[in-house]
């Protein structure tokens, strides 16, 4: 980052007291919200978290990871905009890259095409989420926002799946 976009340190320790201050408000809602409400990025409060709430991956792991949750079964994927919160539970299918995009197809209702490239970074998130343990993976921009977010899906007892957040500790260890 260049000098005259990078904050100065009194300009970081100020978002950083706001971000602080947001999360020890509502430490278990929504990052996004939080975030707003301090006037910071997501990851700057994903960077508050606890020790093992947030476990780095680099933005090269995208595909390994990637491959590795198409053997999840059913996910919770979200897209959260400013202007929506889009579900879509499926499968996470096969991808390639072609055409300068990361390439998703096959018989689920998550497809479509990803802009690999803007991929910073991914983020293994467990934490309190309204009170119930919660635990995803953030595909995070260079904004520090989430391009998308794969959640480990709860059972009829709204209990995270088993097996499901078995792979998910295994896989966000391998990172840590």
């Amino acid at each position: 980052m260049s000098a005259a976009l990078s904050p100065s340190l009194d300009e970081a320790e100020t978002r950083r007291t706001r971000a602080m201050a947001a999360l020890g408000e509502k430490p278990d809602g929504v990052v996004e919200a939080i975030a707003a409400t301090a006037a910071v990025t997501p990851a700057e409060i994903l960077a508050l978290l606890p020790a093992g709430a947030a476990t780095q991956a680099p933005e090269a792991a995208f595909e390994a990871i990637w491959a590795a949750m198409t053997g999840w079964g059913e996910v919770l994927f979200i897209v959260h905009t400013d202007d929506i919160v889009l579900e879509a539970e499926g499968s996470l299918p096969a991808g390639s890259e072609g055409h300068g995009w990361f390439n998703i197809h096959g018989d689920s209702p998550i497809g479509g095409h990803i802009r690999k490239e803007n991929c910073a970074g991914i983020t293994f998130v467990d934490r309190a989420f309204h009170g119930r343990r919660s635990c995803s993976v953030w595909f995070m921009n260079r904004k520090g926002a989430a391009m998308f977010k794969l959640f480990v899906k709860r059972d009829a007892a709204r209990e995270l799946i088993a097996e499901q957040l078995a792979r998910f500790e295994a896989l966000r260890d391998s990172y840590a």
